[in-house]
């Protein structure tokens, strides 16, 4: 196989396409695109959780979903083509009862932050969350596989518990929210 991307500018896009894998060109502002890009822009935030220096079984673990990510844009960009497999939902939901077993339950809701790698990982679970109704907008006008939206819903789960675990692994303790009184309020 030759190099695929020898040139990194075509200037195809110029006009506001681009070309999805099949060779089609689409509105960069498609619901198609838009949710690849998601995809994209939570690779890339999973990519900064791993910097934050997290264990290795971390690391690991969001390496894998790095790569499925990439499987998912790869699917998205060539319509009818299925590459995801409900195994990786499955996958997902073994690191999550993994990590989830060394918490304490939740008795609240909790706020974004704590140690900067949890505080990345709750960005990178919201950016998650759009990415999964981009993926829900598009499958309502074009055909998308089921296990797309069942695996960013149960990867926004996990990086839920992945920030918690984080917190705890450096010490930190959850942000527990706290309900406002209206009684109080001046």
């Amino acid at each position: 196989m030759g190099y695929r991307l020898s040139k990194i500018y075509t200037r195809t896009g110029d006009n506001g396409t681009t070309g999805l894998s099949d060779g089609t060109r689409i509105d960069k502002d498609s619901l198609r695109i838009t949710a690849i890009g998601s995809i994209d822009e939570l690779n890339s935030l999973l990519g900064q959780v791993i910097c934050e220096d997290t264990d290795q079984m971390c690391g690991n673990v969001l390496t894998e979903i790095q790569h499925r990510l990439f499987d998912m844009g790869g699917e998205l960009s060539m319509p009818g083509q299925q590459i995801m497999l409900p195994e990786s939902i499955s996958w997902l939901e073994q690191q999550l009862d993994r990590m989830n077993a060394d918490l304490d339950p939740l008795k609240d809701f909790i706020l974004p932050g704590g140690c900067k790698a949890a505080a990345v990982c709750h960005v990178a679970r919201s950016v998650c969350r759009r990415a999964e109704r981009d993926v829900v907008s598009l499958s309502k006008c074009d055909e998308v596989s089921t296990v797309i939206p069942g695996y960013l819903n149960r990867l926004s789960d996990l990086l839920f518990v992945m920030a918690r675990f984080f917190n705890k692994l450096s010490g930190q303790a959850d942000i527990l929210w706290q309900h406002s009184n209206s009684s109080s309020k001046t």
